[in-house]
């Protein structure tokens, strides 16, 4: 680090404050937009290296003890007073500098407790954003688990938010909290079990009554594809007497269109009114129907390995967990569909050349082999994507599984030959993903064109190579030290 001088710190605060003022008097018309979208992005790296600088002030107003000298009750109450922060701020500012900046100690700095979240603040990489969410994800790791597992988890979260969206965070923190105990015995099983329960409230003089609870995964994942059918816009809407319905044996998708156009109801409105309607039919399989070309029912996959040690979790169609156990009890009461892997992971061949739509075989192929939509950064479950054609229907690509992929309807509408379409290719053999489904941003995303993968649904791609990294670091520090003290032993000493 740079001591630099009272000057030089003076003088870079007041440089600083020269730039942002240019940047607000400056006309932007004149940059073509690949320049402006680089300013931008410049920009934004420096605004996020500043909330690094911000921790290091934080830190310094507590080691020079200026809330006691100005005689403020705690240093959250002086930078109340002296920047004019509201209270939420200046506590978080201090809790972010406890946790991201160097703390002086007598023999030198220590290291900050989240020191690649720091680093890649610092380097610009990431935001405030992503730094909330990766906290509050590493705050939810069991304090029985194992020490290593909160620095992998802070390593892979970190790696993910260099180059992901922060809203992605929070869903694959819910999938590393899963890794990290997939039997929920660390998290304390029986307090989940304690807190579970709906509570019907008294019925209101306006007829209206609360419902109040909180549910298991096992009752999630019950709910979950009922309401991706039923609860669509259109569907099971009780003030359209030609809405489609639960017992609609198939589903007339110009009929639902009309109906769609037609529907005012809030999410929330065509969620009661699909659990309304689901109740009032008698939840008898067949009459249900079909999502996407599967039953209205759960899907779970799980690889044969847990299967057999009756231990580890398995996926949902939904993006969903559960552990064996819970799997095998939903699968013996519901009749769902259950998928097992073999170790490899990889689903039979299943093609239809001649058919433009996939096969109700082939979507649980699918589901089970991707997870989820294949657009990197997209946290979208199997149960709200459509199988996609990598190569195009309408240039030949045949419906083989091996030319297919899921893809949600918000990305797959993102696929065109204009301008800002993505493009989708499969990963050759020669690559680090052969097979799985790459995905070619536009220029403005990534002016490279290179295809990425999507790893949010395969976390354990990312929790390996986070791993190797670490152990990498490791065998450099034991050889760095070794040669420390290969050289202290070979230093002649005088007589």
């Amino acid at each position: 680090m740079n001591p630099g001088g009272a000057t030089t710190i003076a003088s870079s605060a007041h440089a600083l404050d020269t730039a942002v003022e240019n940047l607000l008097d400056a006309s932007l018309t004149p940059l073509l937009d690949e320049e402006f979208i680089a300013v931008m992005r410049e920009v934004e790296t420096s605004m996020r290296k500043l909330e690094a600088v911000k921790h290091r002030f934080v830190t310094e107003t507590c080691t020079r003890s200026l809330a006691a000298r100005a005689g403020s009750a705690s240093p959250v109450k002086f930078l109340e007073q002296t920047l004019r922060l509201s209270h939420a701020d200046a506590v978080s500012r201090v809790n972010a500098a406890k946790q991201l900046s160097p703390q002086p100690a007598l023999g030198g700095d220590l290291e900050p407790e989240l020191a690649y979240v720091a680093e890649a603040q610092r380097a610009g990489d990431i935001s405030v954003d992503h730094v909330r969410r990766i906290t509050q994800v590493l705050k939810r790791i069991p304090c029985a688990a194992d020490p290593g597992q909160k620095d992998l988890a802070q390593d892979v979260l970190t790696t993910y938010a260099r180059t992901g969206s922060p809203d992605k965070l929070v869903d694959l923190g819910e999938v590393i909290l899963a890794n990290i105990d997939p039997d929920g015995t660390l998290t304390q099983d029986k307090d989940r079990e304690r807190m579970r329960g709906l509570t019907l409230g008294r019925k209101r003089a306006d007829g209206m009554s609360p419902l109040i609870g909180e549910i298991t995964e096992p009752l999630r994942e019950v709910l979950e594809p009922l309401l991706a059918k039923f609860a669509r816009p259109g569907m099971c809407n009780p003030a359209d007497p030609h809405s489609p319905k639960v017992a609609d044996r198939t589903l007339d998708r110009q009929k639902l269109k009309a109906a769609a156009e037609r529907d005012t109801r809030s999410p929330a409105q065509r969620n009661h009114d699909a659990v309304l309607a689901v109740l009032r039919f008698q939840l008898d399989r067949p009459k249900l129907g079909s999502h996407r070309g599967l039953p209205v029912e759960a899907i779970i996959t799980m690889r044969v390995e847990d299967l057999e040690r009756g231990a580890g979790i398995a996926t949902t169609a939904t993006g969903g967990t559960l552990t064996i156990p819970q799997a095998l009890e939903l699968a013996a009461g519901t009749r769902p569909l259950l998928v097992v892997l073999n170790k490899a992971g990889l689903p039979l061949y299943l093609g239809r050349g001649r058919d433009r739509l996939a096969t109700p075989a082939q979507r649980l192929a699918l589901i089970a082999s991707d997870k989820g939509c294949t657009r990197p950064g997209c946290s979208a479950p199997a149960s709200l994507a459509a199988a996609h054609h990598v190569t195009g229907w309408a240039e030949g690509g045949p419906t083989d599984i091996d030319n297919l992929t899921l893809a949600c309807d918000g990305c797959h509408a993102m696929i065109h030959d204009g301008p800002g379409g993505w493009k989708t290719i499969v990963m050759g053999e020669d690559t680090q993903f052969p097979g799985r489904t790459g995905w070619i941003a536009p220029p403005h995303i990534d002016p490279t064109g290179t295809p990425q993968v999507n790893h949010l649904h395969h976390t354990g791609e990312l929790m390996a190579g986070a791993l190797n990294e670490i152990r990498a670091r490791e065998r450099s520090q034991r050889e760095r030290r070794r040669a420390w003290l290969d050289a202290r032993t070979t230093t002649p000493t005088r007589e």
